[in-house]
Protein backbone atom coordinates (compact mmCIF):
# COMPACT_ATOMS: atom_id res chain seq x y z
CA UNK A 1 0.00 0.00 0.00
CA UNK A 2 1.49 3.41 -1.12
CA UNK A 3 0.36 6.25 1.40
CA UNK A 4 0.29 10.03 0.77
CA UNK A 5 2.18 11.30 3.44
CA UNK A 6 4.79 9.58 5.68
CA UNK A 7 4.15 7.63 8.61
CA UNK A 8 6.01 9.84 10.01
CA UNK A 9 3.58 12.55 9.96
CA UNK A 10 0.71 10.34 10.91
CA UNK A 11 0.37 11.25 14.75
CA UNK A 12 0.03 14.76 13.50
CA UNK A 13 -3.04 14.57 10.84
CA UNK A 14 -4.75 12.07 13.71
CA UNK A 15 -4.29 14.64 16.29
CA UNK A 16 -5.51 17.87 13.87
CA UNK A 17 -8.24 15.41 12.99
CA UNK A 18 -9.09 14.85 16.18
CA UNK A 19 -9.06 18.16 17.27
CA UNK A 20 -10.99 19.57 14.79
CA UNK A 21 -14.30 17.04 14.83
CA UNK A 22 -14.09 17.54 18.76
CA UNK A 23 -14.21 21.74 18.58
CA UNK A 24 -16.64 21.34 15.78
CA UNK A 25 -19.32 19.42 17.93
CA UNK A 26 -18.44 20.00 21.05
CA UNK A 27 -17.56 23.62 21.47
CA UNK A 28 -19.56 24.78 18.11
CA UNK A 29 -22.37 22.29 18.43
CA UNK A 30 -22.70 20.97 15.02
CA UNK A 31 -24.44 17.99 13.86
CA UNK A 32 -21.63 15.42 12.86
CA UNK A 33 -22.79 14.05 9.39
CA UNK A 34 -23.22 17.75 8.27
CA UNK A 35 -19.54 18.97 9.49
CA UNK A 36 -18.08 15.91 7.95
CA UNK A 37 -20.54 17.19 4.59
CA UNK A 38 -18.47 20.42 5.16
CA UNK A 39 -14.85 18.20 5.52
CA UNK A 40 -15.45 17.34 2.33
CA UNK A 41 -17.12 19.99 0.14
CA UNK A 42 -14.49 22.60 1.46
CA UNK A 43 -12.28 20.85 -0.11
CA UNK A 44 -9.60 20.49 3.09
CA UNK A 45 -10.22 16.51 3.28
CA UNK A 46 -8.74 16.41 0.01
CA UNK A 47 -5.52 18.06 0.86
CA UNK A 48 -5.06 15.94 3.81
CA UNK A 49 -5.99 13.10 1.21
CA UNK A 50 -3.58 14.32 -1.13
CA UNK A 51 -0.46 14.95 1.93
CA UNK A 52 -0.27 18.71 1.92
CA UNK A 53 1.96 19.17 5.16
CA UNK A 54 0.15 22.65 6.09
CA UNK A 55 -2.60 20.74 6.35
CA UNK A 56 -1.38 17.39 7.96
CA UNK A 57 0.90 19.16 10.11
CA UNK A 58 1.07 23.04 9.75
CA UNK A 59 -2.37 23.77 10.89
CA UNK A 60 -3.85 22.59 14.44
CA UNK A 61 -7.08 20.62 14.59
CA UNK A 62 -9.22 24.23 15.52
CA UNK A 63 -7.71 26.27 12.79
CA UNK A 64 -8.65 23.13 10.52
CA UNK A 65 -11.98 23.35 11.63
CA UNK A 66 -12.49 27.05 11.50
CA UNK A 67 -10.94 26.86 7.97
CA UNK A 68 -13.65 24.39 6.98
CA UNK A 69 -16.58 26.20 8.92
CA UNK A 70 -15.67 29.41 6.61
CA UNK A 71 -15.22 28.14 3.51
CA UNK A 72 -18.83 26.42 3.86
CA UNK A 73 -20.80 28.84 5.79
CA UNK A 74 -18.66 32.51 4.63
CA UNK A 75 -18.67 32.77 8.81
CA UNK A 76 -15.27 32.61 10.71
CA UNK A 77 -16.11 30.80 14.44
CA UNK A 78 -14.57 32.82 17.26
CA UNK A 79 -15.31 30.43 19.79
CA UNK A 80 -11.73 28.94 21.34
CA UNK A 81 -11.83 24.95 22.18
CA UNK A 82 -12.23 24.15 25.67
CA UNK A 83 -8.90 22.62 27.12
CA UNK A 84 -9.88 21.54 30.00
CA UNK A 85 -11.73 18.35 29.09
CA UNK A 86 -10.17 14.57 27.87
CA UNK A 87 -10.05 13.46 24.27
CA UNK A 88 -13.26 10.95 24.30
CA UNK A 89 -15.49 9.74 21.58
CA UNK A 90 -15.52 12.70 19.23
CA UNK A 91 -12.00 13.32 19.26
CA UNK A 92 -11.64 9.48 18.95
CA UNK A 93 -13.82 9.39 15.72
CA UNK A 94 -11.52 12.14 13.93
CA UNK A 95 -8.72 10.26 15.30
CA UNK A 96 -9.36 7.00 13.75
CA UNK A 97 -10.80 8.62 10.52
CA UNK A 98 -7.01 9.82 10.00
CA UNK A 99 -5.68 6.35 10.26
CA UNK A 100 -7.91 4.58 8.07
CA UNK A 101 -7.78 7.31 5.62
CA UNK A 102 -4.22 7.19 5.93
CA UNK A 103 -4.12 2.91 5.73
CA UNK A 104 -6.53 2.60 2.61
CA UNK A 105 -5.89 5.58 0.93
CA UNK A 106 -9.61 6.00 1.00
CA UNK A 107 -11.40 9.42 0.19
CA UNK A 108 -13.30 10.53 2.77
CA UNK A 109 -16.03 11.53 0.52
CA UNK A 110 -15.64 7.51 -0.73
CA UNK A 111 -16.03 6.61 3.16
CA UNK A 112 -19.46 8.49 3.61
CA UNK A 113 -20.71 7.37 0.27
CA UNK A 114 -19.99 4.21 1.57
CA UNK A 115 -21.80 4.06 4.79
CA UNK A 116 -18.78 5.24 7.02
CA UNK A 117 -20.51 8.41 8.60
CA UNK A 118 -19.04 10.46 11.32
CA UNK A 119 -21.97 8.76 13.19
CA UNK A 120 -21.12 5.84 12.47
CA UNK A 121 -17.67 6.45 13.47
CA UNK A 122 -18.81 7.59 17.10
CA UNK A 123 -21.20 5.20 17.74
CA UNK A 124 -18.17 2.71 16.87
CA UNK A 125 -15.99 4.19 20.14
CA UNK A 126 -16.49 0.97 21.64
CA UNK A 127 -13.17 0.11 19.63
CA UNK A 128 -11.23 3.06 21.39
CA UNK A 129 -9.10 0.90 23.34
CA UNK A 130 -8.69 -2.43 20.76
CA UNK A 131 -5.94 -2.27 18.09
CA UNK A 132 -6.19 0.04 15.17
CA UNK A 133 -6.61 -3.66 13.18
CA UNK A 134 -9.71 -4.03 14.92
CA UNK A 135 -11.59 -0.44 13.22
CA UNK A 136 -10.00 -1.09 10.04
CA UNK A 137 -11.73 -4.24 10.03
CA UNK A 138 -14.91 -2.81 10.83
CA UNK A 139 -14.61 0.01 8.98
CA UNK A 140 -14.04 -2.56 5.70
CA UNK A 141 -16.71 -4.64 6.44
CA UNK A 142 -19.36 -1.35 6.66
CA UNK A 143 -17.69 -0.28 3.14
CA UNK A 144 -17.91 -3.50 1.36
CA UNK A 145 -21.71 -3.81 2.58
CA UNK A 146 -22.58 -0.94 1.07
CA UNK A 147 -20.79 -1.36 -1.90
CA UNK A 148 -21.95 -4.94 -2.50
CA UNK A 149 -25.76 -3.26 -1.64
CA UNK A 150 -25.79 -0.20 -4.43
CA UNK A 151 -25.19 -1.00 -8.40
CA UNK A 152 -21.66 -0.33 -10.15
CA UNK A 153 -21.36 3.04 -11.74
CA UNK A 154 -20.94 1.01 -14.73
CA UNK A 155 -24.35 -0.59 -14.24
CA UNK A 156 -25.56 2.61 -13.49
CA UNK A 157 -24.38 4.43 -16.80
CA UNK A 158 -24.91 1.67 -18.97
CA UNK A 159 -29.09 1.35 -17.98
CA UNK A 160 -29.30 5.41 -18.29
CA UNK A 161 -27.93 4.64 -21.81
CA UNK A 162 -30.37 2.19 -22.11
CA UNK A 163 -27.67 -0.59 -23.18
CA UNK A 164 -28.07 -4.44 -22.50
CA UNK A 165 -25.38 -6.10 -21.07
CA UNK A 166 -24.90 -7.97 -24.82
CA UNK A 167 -25.60 -4.30 -26.34
CA UNK A 168 -22.51 -2.84 -24.88
CA UNK A 169 -20.51 -5.99 -25.28
CA UNK A 170 -20.81 -5.78 -28.83
CA UNK A 171 -20.79 -1.79 -28.92
CA UNK A 172 -17.39 -1.92 -27.37
CA UNK A 173 -16.45 -5.31 -28.04
CA UNK A 174 -15.51 -6.14 -24.49
CA UNK A 175 -16.65 -9.97 -23.47
CA UNK A 176 -19.91 -10.03 -21.90
CA UNK A 177 -18.69 -12.10 -19.07
CA UNK A 178 -16.13 -9.28 -18.57
CA UNK A 179 -18.77 -6.46 -18.55
CA UNK A 180 -21.14 -8.83 -16.05
CA UNK A 181 -18.04 -9.04 -13.63
CA UNK A 182 -17.06 -5.54 -13.04
CA UNK A 183 -21.00 -4.93 -12.54
CA UNK A 184 -21.20 -7.78 -10.04
CA UNK A 185 -17.86 -6.35 -8.42
CA UNK A 186 -16.16 -10.01 -8.53
CA UNK A 187 -13.92 -8.25 -11.13
CA UNK A 188 -12.34 -4.82 -10.05
CA UNK A 189 -13.15 -2.48 -12.52
CA UNK A 190 -9.83 -0.46 -11.34
CA UNK A 191 -7.82 -2.76 -12.78
CA UNK A 192 -9.09 -3.26 -16.15
CA UNK A 193 -6.85 -2.81 -18.76
CA UNK A 194 -6.53 1.04 -20.48
CA UNK A 195 -8.06 -0.14 -23.54
CA UNK A 196 -10.85 -1.77 -21.71
CA UNK A 197 -11.66 1.29 -20.08
CA UNK A 198 -11.27 3.41 -23.07
CA UNK A 199 -13.79 0.84 -25.37
CA UNK A 200 -16.44 0.48 -22.27
CA UNK A 201 -16.08 4.83 -22.06
CA UNK A 202 -16.24 5.81 -25.77
CA UNK A 203 -19.28 3.26 -26.06
CA UNK A 204 -20.91 4.59 -22.89
CA UNK A 205 -19.79 8.46 -23.97
CA UNK A 206 -18.62 8.94 -20.23
CA UNK A 207 -14.92 9.42 -18.80
CA UNK A 208 -12.69 6.66 -17.77
CA UNK A 209 -13.29 7.75 -14.29
CA UNK A 210 -16.79 7.96 -14.54
CA UNK A 211 -16.92 4.16 -14.24
CA UNK A 212 -14.27 3.59 -11.66
CA UNK A 213 -16.12 2.68 -8.16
Amino acid sequence: MIHAYSEYYLNDAMQNLGDMTDYALTDCGYDPDEFFSWFISSGISSKIESGNPKYIAGMSGVELAKEVILLTTGCYPAKDMTLSRSPGRKYWSGWILAYYQWFRGLKFAEMAENGLSLSDVLSLYILHEADLSKFVETADDIISRNRSASPSKLSVIRKARGFTQRQLSQQSGVALRMIQLYEQRQNDIGKAQAYTLLDLSKSLGCEIKDLLE
